[in-house]
């Protein structure tokens, strides 16, 4: 019998140390049922690191369509299935994820990397030396959401209100969010692709949404809303876990300061370090399935149209693969964490992910001299992304810059 909490609490590992719990799951509850209660269905819960690496690889006995994301599978199956990559079987799946592979080729992403290091340079000096500052709010809010926005050209005006409806869709700084806030917030998202992907359809351009907008997948062209509800699919998953990472990896530097001198110093590399913080972070605490045959997971008879959740936190803190999977370790090679998925639907935008953790990290070796909390962060609720809405932190530059002379 699994130790008791609710996993569709979004407070529940606000409240609750998430590693113990988990650690104490995979000793002695590694799959099991998570009862039904209040009108939801129950599922089962996968929590070692093999059995969910196994799991996200079996897309012939474990479907997306039905939905990716825990809240919405309980609520009945997402209306994007089908059409949103993330949230496909094959063979649509094979031939969409094709196409959106074209939106990361080395073509299109060798210029907007470049902004990315060029914002967050920017931003990261900036912020150095002025005192006490949300790192959450000053920098990480504008390092990812406008990096998608550069990769589908979404026109600078519009920026702010998309990023607040994302901060909106799947997450709350409350721990009684209402589901109807994050519903529509994703709407107005979507309605806002819809439109720009019937304009780039009219007057094409040479950005992603315009390739979509003329782009064919299994011999068809997409429809508008095909083509929203995948934008929809990058800007949500570009901008939050991008933005939990990066407030993680601030926030952990801080309370590490001998792995941050390390980094610092050049002792540790800056791509070890990003995957590190990536397995720490883990900002998708979860991906959920639909089993679409009986079959038997963990030694627990699971029967079709089953919801099946498989918990990336518990799987990247997973004792038997990661040795003291609670130390941070910046240098940790091997590193096979789960943060980016894996298999079939490992996320399409991991290179760009990765691009901004590094901009970051380079950023405040560069211009960072300590890295101080000042105060708690305040957490997000949410039962799908981990992570924080505000961290106050103090950087003190690494170096005194001469001042110019003044007349």
């Amino acid at each position: 019998m699994a130790p008791s909490l609710d996993l569709t609490d979004p407070a529940a590992f606000v409240r609750n140390d998430p590693y113990a719990y988990w650690q104490e799951i995979r000793v002695r509850s590694p799959v099991f049922w998570h009862p039904p209660a209040a009108g939801r269905p129950g599922f089962w819960v996968v929590s070692r690191y093999a059995d969910v690496r196994a799991c996200y690889d079996d897309g012939q006995r474990l479907g997306s369509a039905r939905g990716t994301v825990l809240d919405v599978l309980l609520h009945g199956d997402d209306s994007a299935g089908g059409k949103m990559l993330a949230v496909t079987d094959r063979p649509r799946h094979r031939a969409l994820r094709s196409l959106m592979l074209r939106a990361f080729s080395p073509r299109v992403l060798g210029e907007v990397v470049r902004r990315v290091e060029e914002r967050t340079a920017r931003l990261v000096e900036e912020t150095v030396g002025r005192g006490t500052v949300d790192f959450a709010a000053d920098v990480a809010a504008h390092i990812p959401l406008n990096t998608i926005c550069d990769l589908l050209s979404i026109p600078g005006r519009d920026r702010a209100e998309l990023l607040a409806w994302s901060k909106t869709a799947l997450a709350s700084e409350r721990p009684d969010g209402d589901r109807l806030d994050a519903l529509e917030a994703r709407n107005e998202i979507v309605l806002y692709l819809v439109e720009l992907a019937l304009e780039r359809r009219a007057r094409p351009g040479d950005d992603v949404i315009s390739m979509l907008a003329s782009a064919e997948a299994d011999g068809r062209p997409l429809t508008p809303e095909e083509i929203a509800l995948n934008c929809y699919s990058l800007l949500l998953g570009g901008d939050e876990s991008s933005r939990m990472s990066a407030i993680t990896a601030v926030l952990v530097l801080a309370r590490h300061p001998g792995q941050w001198r390390a980094l610092r110093e050049g002792r540790i590399g800056v791509d070890t370090a990003v995957e590190e913080i990536l397995r720490w972070a883990t900002p998708g605490m979860h991906f959920a399935r639909t089993a679409r045959c009986d079959l038997t997971l963990g030694g627990q008879r699971v029967r079709a149209g089953d919801i099946v959740t498989l918990w990336n936190t518990s799987a990247n803190n997973d004792e038997t693969v990661f040795d003291r999977p609670r130390t941070l370790d910046l240098a940790r090679r091997p590193n096979p964490h789960l943060a980016l998925g894996h298999g079939p639907h490992f996320c399409v935008g991991a290179a760009l992910g990765r691009a901004e953790l590094r901009a970051l990290l380079t950023a405040l070796t560069a211009h960072a001299g300590t890295i101080e909390q000042a105060g708690e962060g305040r957490r997000i609720y949410s039962t799908f992304l981990h992570g924080y809405s505000s961290l106050p932190v103090t950087f003190r530059p690494r170096r005194s810059a001469p001042r110019p002379d003044r007349p």
